[in-house]
């Protein structure tokens, strides 16, 4: 007979759990966080006074209040004594963030690049600069427990290597072990899918909240997707999962894509596509060009609104055989999509009604993303989060607290 969870065990799941509740869901009291977890108020008392021992958390007076009467004090993540790395490395940026526990931007780094290769030993070089600057002015006992960068490519699940991102010229990229050598904090890099990750960012912390089943798409220079199941993001075998971008949507008559088929998502609805159809200049490309056409197109421009129209219908098809395959109770449009889809929302959602199946479509939302440029440094960051919230205190204890 196996034997079950040890005390110890259980233990650290609970206060791993407790941690986790406060962390996304913010500040709250002793009572909710019992009928949460489904834990008597002893045992929670137990757990807060721990975590508080560990500097992971503190009570204290609600802000507001609106009821008569002394009230019950909340739990509260320690954000700024606690916090994460976090990078996003886009074609046209690269941003690094100190995050606190919450969710709370601490300190924050852009950096402006021109599009096109750029030498990956370069951007951790760069990124890790700027990293060690937010960590040389953070105040004295904090502590960085976790690091976590985007990438815009395909990133190997087990460690972290970079297989592919066309779009930064990148093949086989150990960037995770190169920017942690460059860092010299001693923590691991976690390296993750840009879209994956504002997927789970938007699940967590956006658009999605209270969504268990959600499809991201993220519009840059490309277009990336993530997908939560049951409340999980989706990987894959191997991490390569929800490269919603490069399904096949117009096989016959479609335009090239970076990766060597022909109609691609990507391809029939990306910012390439918008900007030719469009008749811009090829060279101004961007969030400001995108948004430069959908602007044009509220103006009357007749041109950017037929260019608007055709990629809203290549993206219909393309989310209508999402929901066939998938049935999400929400669908997201992130990066530069979210501008794309407010100005085609009605070819978008016509195509739909038209192709994907009445029983899974009928729950369906479709939404922008409510993160912005943030979600996927928030991603990076929950994933960089992500060892503390399973064991508090051993993650504590390494990160030298």
């Amino acid at each position: 007979m196996k034997a079950g969870p040890s005390q110890e065990e259980i233990r650290r799941h609970n206060l791993g759990t407790l941690l986790r509740h406060v962390h996304i869901g913010g500040s709250m009291s002793r009572a909710v966080l019992a009928e949460r977890m489904g834990l008597n108020r002893s045992t929670i008392l137990g757990l807060v006074s721990e975590l508080g021992s560990a500097g992971l958390v503190r009570e204290e007076l609600p802000r507001e209040t609106g009821r008569a009467g002394r009230p019950s004090l909340v739990v509260r993540p320690e954000s700024d004594r606690v916090y994460v790395l976090a990078f996003d490395v886009g074609v046209d940026r690269l941003a690094a963030a100190r995050i606190g526990l919450g969710g709370v931007f601490l300190d924050r780094r852009e950096i402006p690049v021109l599009p096109g290769r750029r030498d990956a030993g370069k951007v951790a070089e760069v990124l890790a600069g700027s990293a060690l600057e937010m960590v040389g002015t953070a105040p004295h006992g904090t502590y960085c427990v976790g690091v976590a960068a985007a990438v815009r490519g395909m990133v190997r699940r087990p460690d972290g290597l970079v297989r592919a991102a066309p779009h930064l010229g990148w093949e086989d990229e150990e960037f995770g072990e190169d920017l942690m050598h460059r860092l010299g904090l001693g923590l691991p890099v976690s390296v993750g899918n840009e879209a994956s990750l504002g997927a789970l960012a938007e699940h967590l912390r956006g658009a999605g909240t209270g969504s268990e089943d959600l499809v991201y798409l993220h519009g840059d220079i490309g277009i990336g997707g993530g997908v939560i199941t049951a409340g999980q993001l989706l990987g894959g075998d191997s991490g390569y999962g929800g490269e919603i971008g490069h399904m096949v949507v117009n096989p016959r008559d479609g335009r090239p894509c970076g990766c060597g088929a022909r109609g691609c998502l990507e391809a029939e609805a990306g910012e390439r596509a918008l900007l030719e159809t469009a008749r811009r200049d090829p060279s101004a490309t961007g969030r400001e060009a995108v948004r430069a056409v959908v602007e044009a197109a509220d103006r009357g421009d007749i041109t950017a609104r037929a260019a608007l129209h055709d990629v809203g219908d290549w993206l219909g098809i393309g989310v209508a055989n999402l929901v066939n395959v998938l049935n999400p109770r929400t669908v997201v449009f992130g990066g530069t999509l979210r501008e794309v889809f407010l100005g085609s929302a009605a070819q978008i959602r016509s195509r739909i009604n038209r192709l994907a199946l009445t029983a899974s479509r009928e729950n369906l939302r479709l939404r922008v993303g409510e993160l912005g440029d943030d979600a996927v440094l928030i991603g990076a960051a929950e994933l960089a989060f992500s060892e503390i919230l399973v064991g508090p205190l051993e993650t504590l204890a390494r990160a030298g607290a």
